[in-house]
């Protein structure tokens, strides 16, 4: 099942690019850029990643990223991920990036899309590996702040595949966001959000319907309210379900209680996911295989998961045809 699985094209919808930072490289980085960490080795930072919930896994992953400085810094944390990725049989990731986190370090938006962009062309060209860029708004921020980066964002938005919302979910309703979205809505932009992880199923309806969302990540909590299962079955609504996220962040105590069982039995649209794997336990693969073992799922199983993120995928049609060709062929 491990070959299997390995040479099975998966297509990565719910990747936080930061999130991807492995310890080697955060003090390669650190040490280039003159940073000093809280940490002596990559064993103390490992040992770190010992979450009690999604706010102490904030904390960790916003010092993490302070090692990103220049544009050189966000290639090589872009590629450091796709190389692993391409060598777990990835064809396809769509990363998440938070810009405000980098603004308000000082670190110029022009930066970021430097860094990444020329990441994304050294891996089409050298790995085959397509990708798309969500550019997600951090919700425990203020939505006024969110609208002003989305309009100095302005040179980039045809680069933009979605926009997206993330970060601490309690107590920050998508609702708060519902004018930046319909300013993406008007520019053509595709919008995702987090919702339904540690907040409410409630969450998951008012990003459907007041930003207009066309995936939900997460979205694991929608399973308390059978009305709105109908909706996403109706509507088949992806969900980016990261299961060993959610086993790290105590959404669930182990894998064999999640609920992704569940979800496929209710006819969801589901995908499978790492999240942020260097702080959750591993890459998609890793996801794949810890499904297999809690689930005893089938090969069939996985090709409807494979075949569900493709079909989801922000790709244009001719590149959909090669990923539904390559499916076919594993």
């Amino acid at each position: 099942m491990r070959d299997f699985l390995t040479r099975l094209p998966k297509a990565e919808l719910h990747l936080h690019i930061e999130g991807s930072l492995e310890p080697e490289l955060m003090f390669a980085l650190a040490e280039r850029n003159g940073i000093a960490l809280p940490y002596a080795t990559v064993e103390e930072v490992r040992a770190a990643y010992d979450f009690s919930d999604l706010q102490s896994f904030l904390d960790l992953y916003y010092q993490g990223m302070s090692v990103l400085h220049t544009a050189q810094d966000f290639h090589d944390l872009a590629m450091d991920y796709f190389r692993r990725a391409h060598a777990e049989g990835v064809v396809h990731v769509e990363m998440h990036f938070d810009p405000q986190a980098h603004l308000a370090r000082g670190i110029e938006l022009q930066v970021v899309m430097e860094g990444l962009s020329l990441a994304r062309r050294e891996a089409a060209r050298e790995l085959g590996l397509s990708t798309a860029l969500i550019m997600a708004f951090l919700r425990d921020r203020d939505a006024d702040e969110a609208l002003k980066v989305l309009e100095e964002a302005a040179p980039y938005w045809e680069m933009l595949d979605a926009v997206g919302l993330d970060s601490a979910e309690q107590g920050n309703p998508p609702e708060k966001f519902a004018e930046v979205f319909e300013r993406a809505r008007c520019l053509g932009i595709p919008r995702v959000a987090h919702a339904g992880e540690e907040g409410p199923p409630a969450y998951i309806r008012g990003a459907l319907d007041h930003l207009g969302v066309c995936r939900i990540d997460h979205g694991v909590r929608c399973l308390e309210d059978p009305e709105l299962v109908a909706r996403l079955r109706d509507e088949q609504t992806v969900l980016t379900v990261c299961p060993l996220s959610n086993v790290r962040l105590k959404v669930v105590e182990r894998l064999e209680d999640h609920p992704l069982p569940r979800l496929l039995a209710e006819g969801l649209n589901v995908t499978l996911n790492s999240d942020d794997p260097a702080y959750f336990g591993g890459g998609m693969l890793e996801n794949f295989l810890a499904c297999q073992r809690a689930f005893g799922w089938d090969e069939a199983t996985f090709r409807r998961l494979a075949g569900n993120a493709i079909e989801a995928a922000f790709v244009d049609e001719a590149r959909r045809d090669e990923l539904r060709r390559l499916l076919a062929e594993a």
